[in-house]
C-alpha cells in the first residue's frame, strides 16, 4: 500500500463539495482536507480534516497550502448567480478569477494536480451540444469570469484539469439554495403557477455523477478538459415537465414563455449541453438519465 494522496476541495460547504466529501471521506487512497470560508456544515462525515480558507486572500490560500501540502486540489467555490455577477462584477471577478491565481501559485509551488471546476456559459449557445474543442464566446459577465481562469489555468505551470458541467442538482444538508428539480416539484405540489422558459435547451447534471467525475480525474491524474454533465439535453420547460410526470403532478400548472420576455440581467446561451464521449473514454465516466437522477433524489428524501 503506497502513500495516500492528499486531496484538497475548496466549498466543501457547497453541493458539489458535500458530494465530493461524501465520496472522498470513505476513499482510501486519499486523505482529505476540506475547505470552505468560516465554519464546517456537513454534520454526518468523519474521514476528512476541514480548514477554513478565503480563497480571495492569497495569504490564507498559501497558509493552508503550506500547513498541508495537497497532491491535488478540487476547486468547486465560485460566485455561479449568473445575474448577481452582472450586477456585482468586482465580487465574481475577485471569486471566479483573482482566487483561482491564488489556488494557481500555491499549486504551482507544491506541484497540486489543479481539477477546476467551469460551466457551459462560456458557449454562446448557438451550436450546441458542445465538444471539450469547440470555440468559447461568452454572453455573460459569470461566462466571461470563468473562460478568463480556464485561460489561466491552460498557460499555468501546474497539472491541470477543467471540468465543466451544466445545470447541477442534488440534495445535500444546509442548503444555501434549492436547485430546479427539487424547486419544480415543491411549487408544482403547492399547485403554484409556473411560467419556464422554452428556448433554452441544457443537460442537468445529478450532483454525485459530477462528484465521481472530478474524482476519476483525480484518480487517473489525468490532464485538460472533460466534459462532466448529464446525458440528456433538454429544454427547461421538458426538465420541469419530466419531474411533473415522474411526480404525476398536474402539468397545467406550467406555462411556457420566451427568455426575450423575462428581462434578465444576464443573456443566456439558447442552447448548451455536453457531447461526453472524451470523458466517457477516457475516464470511464457514465451518468445517470434525468429520470434515474429524479429516482435517486427520492431515495435520499425518504432516507
Amino acid at each position: 500500500m503506497g502513500m495516500k494522496r492528499k486531496i484538497l476541495v475548496t466549498g466543501s460547504n457547497g453541493l458539489l463539495g458535500q458530494k465530493l466529501v461524501a465520496q472522498l471521506a470513505n476513499d482510501n487512497s486519499f486523505e482529505l482536507i476540506a475547505t470552505s470560508r468560516g465554519k464546517n456544515r456537513i454534520s454526518k462525515v468523519t474521514g476528512f480534516i476541514y480548514e477554513s480558507m478565503d480563497i480571495t486572500s492569497e495569504d490564507d490560500v498559501m497558509r493552508v497550502f503550506d500547513k498541508f501540502q495537497p497532491d491535488v486540489l478540487i476547486n468547486t467555490a465560485a460566485m455561479t448567480n449568473v445575474d448577481a455577477c452582472e450586477s456585482d462584477k468586482e465580487g465574481c471577478w475577485l471569486l471566479n478569477v483573482t482566487a483561482v491565481e491564488h489556488l494557481i501559485k500555491a499549486s504551482e509551488k507544491f506541484n497540486s494536480h489543479f481539477i477546476h471546476l467551469s460551466t457551459d456559459f462560456i458557449f454562446d449557445g448557438k451550436a450546441g451540444p458542445y465538444k471539450e474543442s469547440d470555440e468559447p464566446n461568452p454572453l455573460s459577465y459569470y461566462g466571461e469570469s470563468k473562460l478568463a481562469a480556464e485561460k489561466l489555468l491552460q498557460v499555468s505551470h501546474c497539472k491541470w484539469a477543467i471540468a465543466r458541467t451544466i445545470i447541477v442538482y442534488g440534495i445535500v444538508e444546509d442548503m444555501s439554495r434549492s436547485n430546479i428539480v427539487l424547486w419544480a416539484k415543491g411549487a408544482l405540489e403547492k399547485k403554484q403557477k409556473l411560467t419556464i422558459v422554452n428556448d433554452q435547451f441544457r443537460s442537468p447534471t445529478l450532483a454525485e455523477d459530477l462528484a465521481k467525475g472530478c474524482v476519476l480525474i483525480a484518480d487517473k491524474q489525468a490532464q485538460g478538459i472533460y466534459n462532466l454533465s448529464g446525458k440528456d439535453t433538454m429544454s427547461i420547460v421538458e426538465l420541469v415537465r419530466r419531474v411533473a410526470k415522474y411526480y404525476k403532478l398536474d402539468e397545467s400548472y406550467i406555462e411556457e414563455i420566451s427568455t426575450a420576455s423575462l428581462n434578465q440581467a444576464a443573456k443566456r446561451p439558447a442552447k448548451t449541453g455536453f457531447v461526453l464521449d472524451k470523458a466517457i473514454k477516457d475516464l470511464g465516466y457514465n451518468p445517470v438519465s434525468f429520470e434515474e437522477g429524479i429516482k435517486f433524489l427520492e431515495m435520499q428524501l425518504k432516507a
